[in-house]
């Protein structure tokens, strides 16, 4: 299998690269991506493979594009901003990226016939639930996307939807919930509490810190994929999540705090809410698992020690990327 990778620099681009090599050895990725601030080279540069090669590029560039798709079979697209906070700043860059870019890959892959188009899309698209409720995000839930990073996303699902019933492009999508693991960007809540904890900083909390979303690894996302991949059904849509057991944000940091032998009462700051922040994500995965035999196999707790150890130990890695990171939210204080 030949794939090209779109934003496989980023977070869980880089860890599927890291997946996909590993169990896959011989197919070839290209992985296409434009280096923005949520990009990094560090984290592939490990990756020895001869059947790996980086292009520098954006997904709206339709030369470049087209130059890298006729040589591949399959697209795995990740490449998307995704930051809900820098959403509400600065939504324009959202809908050129994850809507434009989506239909210059989609444009592509038809006219070239490709095997398989493959979408990671995310829980946030279906919006909020109550705190109250049992219910769960299912593929088939209304989407009701509550901030300019959902929307956009929503928008490029249903392109993506749409190109398979009008040009018959082999297409399947993933809507994951939030993942944590190793090379995420300290902007975002998880890395940037550890790291705060690290520095001796207080962790910032947004409202009452009620909120509750659906934590699943990130390598069990990459074994999500492979499986839909191998055994997906075109045209279909699959929901991966990876809690049994909801956890709020107090309680996640709580943890955190725990693992880290740090004082919880000393250790946060509650601030001022986010506007459009969603209460509360809860995955049903039990179409994957019922259809494709996928579940999540990582425990929360356990591989959230995992994270923090690899924080710790790869201080390298953050330290430049906390600094612009802090540098974001201390310009959009309220």
């Amino acid at each position: 299998m030949k794939i090209l990778v779109t934003g496989g620099a980023g977070f869980i681009g880089s860890n599927f690269i890291h997946y996909w090599l590993k169990n896959h050895p011989q197919d070839e990725i290209i992985n296409l991506d434009k280096l923005t601030y949520a990009g990094n080279l560090d984290n592939l540069k490990d990756i020895k493979s001869a059947g790996y090669y980086f292009i520098k590029g954006d997904i709206t560039d339709k030369k470049v594009v087209a130059s890298i798709v006729k040589d591949v079979d399959t697209v795995v697209h990740f490449a998307a901003e995704s930051h809900v906070d820098r959403a509400i700043t600065g939504p324009k860059i959202f809908l050129k990226t994850n809507i434009l870019g989506t239909q210059v890959l989609l444009d592509n892959a038809v006219q070239l016939g490709l095997k398989r188009f493959h979408h990671i899309s995310t829980d946030e698209v279906f919006g909020a639930l109550s705190l109250n409720t049992k219910n769960k995000f299912s593929e088939n839930t209304r989407y009701s996307p509550n901030n300019p990073y959902a929307a956009s996303k929503a928008g490029s699902d249903h392109l993506v939807h749409a190109y398979f019933k009008t040009y018959g492009l082999p297409v399947t999508t993933t809507n994951c919930s939030n993942n944590f693991g190793p090379y995420q960007n300290p902007e975002k809540f998880i890395p940037r509490a550890i790291t705060n904890l690290i520095d001796n900083q207080k962790v910032p909390i947004y409202g009452d810190g009620l909120y509750v979303r659906d934590w699943l690894h990130v390598e069990d996302h990459c074994r999500a994929i492979d499986f839909v991949l191998k055994k997906g059904i075109v045209g279909e849509t699959y929901c991966v999540g990876g809690m049994h057991q909801e956890v709020s944000n107090l309680e996640v940091i709580k943890l955190i705090c725990k693992l880290m032998k740090k004082d919880f009462e000393k250790s946060v700051e509650f601030v001022p809410d986010r506007p459009g922040h969603d209460r509360r994500y809860a995955v049903d995965w039990s179409k994957i698992n019922k259809n494709l035999d996928w579940k999540p196999k990582l425990n929360f707790e356990h591989w959230l020690g995992k994270t923090v150890k690899w924080y710790l130990e790869n201080e390298g890695w953050w330290r430049p990327l906390k600094l612009k990171a802090e540098k974001f939210y201390q310009k959009n204080k309220k």
